[in-house]
């Protein structure tokens, strides 16, 4: 087994860039991917050059230069910045949804939002039945605070 893989170093290179593109699939900060172009790259020069030294070198350089080219270009044009990107709760501000435990008065009750349930308090302190469709004005860490929606 060991005499086919040094005849065939370039399988090695292939598995090794075969894994760095399964563990891209977990980050998708395109890090792990500049490493899979480099093993590719060197996987064409073992089938070529039959010197380790050579194939390693060329690993490092192209790594390196698809973490200074290739990474920079992608994220630019696949992440691209917004602005106004809300995130977690704030995301939930605008939402819709449905009261599953009745707001009393001043206090408490639950709210269901595409199949989350919230702890939730009308905004302006009135009680609001269950069953009511609401939208969410506001977030306070965990706790969302609704309005009816007059239909």
């Amino acid at each position: 087994m060991i005499e086919f893989f040094s005849t065939n170093v370039w399988l090695i290179w292939v598995i090794i860039s075969i894994i760095c593109l399964i563990l891209e699939l977990s980050s998708g900060d395109f890090f792990i991917l500049c490493f899979a172009i480099g093993s590719a790259v060197a996987a064409i020069v073992a089938a070529l050059v039959p010197s380790v030294t050579v194939q390693i070198i060329t690993f490092a350089v192209v790594s390196a230069l698809s973490l200074l080219l290739v990474r920079p270009a992608l994220i630019k044009k696949l992440h691209k910045p917004h602005k106004e990107r809300p995130s977690n709760f704030e995301a939930m501000i605008g939402r819709e949804g449905r009261v599953t435990e009745d707001i009393e008065a001043g206090g408490y009750g639950r709210v269901a939002v595409d199949g989350d349930d919230w702890k939730a308090l009308s905004a302006d302190g009135n009680a609001i039945s269950k069953g009511t469709r609401v939208h969410i004005v506001k977030m306070d860490s965990i706790i969302a605070t609704v309005e009816p929606i007059n239909e």
